[in-house]
């Protein structure tokens, strides 16, 4: 475990959740929940369901059924936009920046749904817009110095190491100011010097701006590193769920995802 957080209440809640696509059931009564403040991690072999999972929470995916329960109201339609709105906040598996634009640009991108004045003011950079973006830099610059990126700050993302556009990314999802930050294999692809860089951002997030990370990861030593509490599924369908240690122990994850050489 890792600094002294409080862990709070159950601030998302999943119940019975169904997902099909066509006759194909991708998830298959699902249920779960996101304590505040916690690192919860959702494991399980390649298409297990995972980043279904994630889907379905940030409104990618509507399920057929089951209900979602954030913060204690049921949102069993919530789209794209209301899940940002709202406070949920997402990184992707294939990096999904604007490569010609630099680094500073793409995390200014993350403040986009915080902008209060109207699409006129802002072109004419006039009184509250001007001000407004100010704020808006400054947040930027403080997230900048937060991941370590100053030296980069103005390079196009294009030209940056793998390991570095993954930061920028989460650098972007974290301009949000997200309650819930959705992590999906944030350490795909990276050395193990990059994931230990990456490991320990994610920790400084959760403890220093208090936010809930759901991260899905593969690196098994990452996730019982850091997680407070792990989601096992497997051919859609959840098969543990508990601390690093109880899943560890547990003989239908071991049979299907841990025992197995990867």
């Amino acid at each position: 475990m890792h600094g002294n957080r409080n862990i709070g209440d159950v601030i998302l809640d999943l119940r019975n959740i169904c997902l099909s696509f066509g006759g194909v059931k991708a998830l298959t009564d699902i249920s779960f929940n996101v304590r505040e403040h916690e690192i919860r991690a959702i494991i399980g072999p390649n298409g297990a369901g995972k980043s279904s999972m994630l889907n379905v929470i940030n409104g990618v995916y509507r399920p057929q059924e089951g209900e979602i329960i954030y913060r204690g109201q049921q949102r069993r339609g919530m789209d794209t936009y209301a899940a940002a709105k709202s406070g949920i906040a997402r990184t992707f598996q294939n990096i999904a920046l604007f490569k010609g634009m630099s680094v500073l640009d793409n995390i200014m991108t993350g403040r986009n749904l915080k902008m209060q004045t109207n699409f006129l003011l802002q072109a004419l950079y006039w009184g509250a817009a001007q001000k407004e973006e100010i704020a808006h830099r400054k947040k930027v610059e403080e997230i900048i110095d937060f991941l370590e990126i100053q030296a980069i700050r103005k390079t196009p993302v294009s030209r940056l190491p793998y390991g570095l556009q993954k930061r920028v990314e989460l650098g972007r999802a974290l301009a949000a100011e997200p309650e819930i930050l959705l992590l999906d294999e944030p350490m795909a692809g990276m050395n193990v010097e990059e994931k230990q860089d990456m490991c320990r951002f994610i920790l400084d997030v959760n403890d220093q701006f208090g936010t809930t990370i759901v991260l899905i990861e593969h690196d098994m030593g990452v996730v019982m590193d850091i997680s407070d509490r792990v989601v096992v599924l497997d051919y859609g369908k959840k098969i543990g769920d508990g601390t690093p240690d109880e899943v560890r122990s547990n003989q239908d994850v071991i049979n299907a995802y841990l025992g197995v050489a990867h």
